[in-house]
């Protein structure tokens, strides 16, 4: 890059993230303490059956996590899935990829601010809800001002109590149903036995409800394809940021199926028995097992610990966005912009907390199930992007090893994606696709009729 005498070189995002960062930022995005809001819902639509679920949603995005290592390999861009379709496969497919992405990244501090709202509702309920959204989107968008390094070392105190939080929890649980006591009274009358394989899999099982089950826990793992966008602040990114990825889906889904093993039976039957709320569960299954004050004390740390996630998905759409700033499919000085002090897109930080805002509005099932749409496209195009740039354009396909690396296993984590895009909601489906009607529309403004493949960033600029 060559730098005019007399003015300073432009800003960039500083390579200081190591693989421990790496992991903290992402499981505070995941927000290992979600298991508890989306208990009611998964539990209602995979009819009892949420570890298993889990275990759908895992395979999916492990065999997923394994392509976003080959193409940050390729690719070390803070541009994540938006950039692998640009790079692997056409600018035009890599600006739909990155505007439906947009929506899944845009939406995820949203959801945080709106469980925020639930537990603090749940603690205040004559305070106005609007003191706290205000309060929490400025106090989110503050932290994520001075850096993704200042975000880990936030983040990662509160990743470990969570984790805590959820032992000690799975430990009160497995203490309750080996006295014999499930929420129903009794284990003796019930389906479910401690140590029985029945909360995985029984003679009531559906197929199609487990993964519209784990449809809805894309959700739950989206922080995992997010540190991709943290690409250009870590240290050795080829080597560290594909372990990060895959390390952090598998520890939160080691965690999340092991404590809905416990809560699946001591909460057997339909989750609309115990939850007044079934999208709002997690104030009442604490108190079920723990009492008023155990309640209270959770939803303190709950608060603390969704604004953990809150802040990391701030920072990763802000990263989205500059990267598709830079580029310039969308306007550059504004999106594209980093701050010569902070050394952080302060403009699309500022952006995100305004938006942040409409968490007044809006409820966490609806929002939850449009960040899965968002997540389920730029799961696809990863597997695709992997597949065009190793296998075709590369022609990686000579031997055993390049076959499964860039065939066999984005494949089947294409399959296994494309199996939850067959139970997405409708709803969620019907505005995502609206929103990209409108991405095809501003793309073929932009590319004069598509005439002109998108702009992309050139790096010796």
């Amino acid at each position: 890059m060559t730098t005019v005498p007399g003015t300073q070189p432009a800003a960039k995002l500083q390579k200081n993230l190591v693989l421990w960062h790496i992991i903290i930022i992402g499981l505070a995005y995941i927000q290992p303490m979600t298991v508890f809001d989306t208990f009611g819902l998964v539990s209602q639509d995979s009819h009892g059956h949420v570890p298993t679920s889990y275990i759908f949603a895992l395979v999916a995005i492990l065999l997923t996590s394994i392509s976003y290592g080959h193409m940050i390999k390729r690719y070390p861009s803070a541009g994540s899935a938006y950039t692998y379709a640009q790079k692997s496969i056409h600018p035009n497919v890599g600006f739909m990829v990155g505007w439906s992405s947009w929506l899944d990244y845009l939406l995820s501090p949203l959801v945080n601010i709106i469980l925020a709202d639930i537990y603090l509702r749940a603690l205040f309920p004559e305070v106005n809800n609007w003191i706290w959204v205000i309060g929490l989107t400025i106090m989110m968008t503050v932290v994520n001002l001075f850096g993704a390094r200042f975000v880990a070392r936030f983040n990662s105190t509160i990743v470990f109590i969570q984790i805590g939080v959820i032992l000690y929890f799975t430990y009160k649980v497995y203490l309750l149903l080996t006295q014999g006591i499930n929420a129903d009274g009794s284990l003796d009358q019930s389906q479910y036995q401690l140590w029985s394989i029945a909360p995985f899999w029984n003679e009531m099982t559906s197929i199609g409800a487990l993964i519209t089950g784990a449809t809805i826990l894309c959700f739950s793992f989206t922080g995992f394809d997010a540190l991709s966008s943290l690409a250009e602040e870590t240290k050795d990114t080829e080597k560290v940021l594909p372990k990060a990825i895959f390390l952090t889906a598998l520890i939160a889904g080691v965690i999340f199926i092991i404590s809905t093993y416990f809560m699946q039976i001591y909460f057997p039957s339909d989750p609309a028995n115990y939850f007044k709320k079934i999208d709002e569960t997690q104030p009442e299954i604490l108190y079920a097992i723990g009492g008023i004050t155990f309640q209270t004390v959770i939803l303190y740390f709950a608060i603390v610990t969704v604004m953990a996630s809150g802040i990391s998905a701030h920072a990763g759409v802000s990263r989205l966005m500059y990267v598709m700033g830079r580029d310039g499919v969308i306007n550059k000085k504004i999106f594209g912009h980093i701050s010569p002090k902070l050394y952080t897109p302060t403009y699309n930080i500022l952006i995100v907390g305004v938006v942040a805002l409409s968490a007044g509005f809006l409820d966490f099932e609806h929002i939850a199930n449009l960040i899965s749409f968002g997540a389920l496209t730029a799961f696809s195009f990863v597997n695709f992007s992997v597949i065009s740039r190793y296998a075709l354009r590369d022609g990686r396909t000579k031997t055993l090893k390049d076959i499964i690396s860039y065939i066999v296993i984005p494949v089947l984590g294409f399959a296994s994606v494309f199996m939850m895009w067959l139970e997405i909601d409708q709803l969620a489906l019907k505005i995502g696709l609206i929103w990209a009607a409108i991405g095809v529309g501003y793309l073929a403004y932009k590319t004069r009729g598509f005439r002109y493949p998108a702009p992309q960033h050139n790096e010796h600029e």
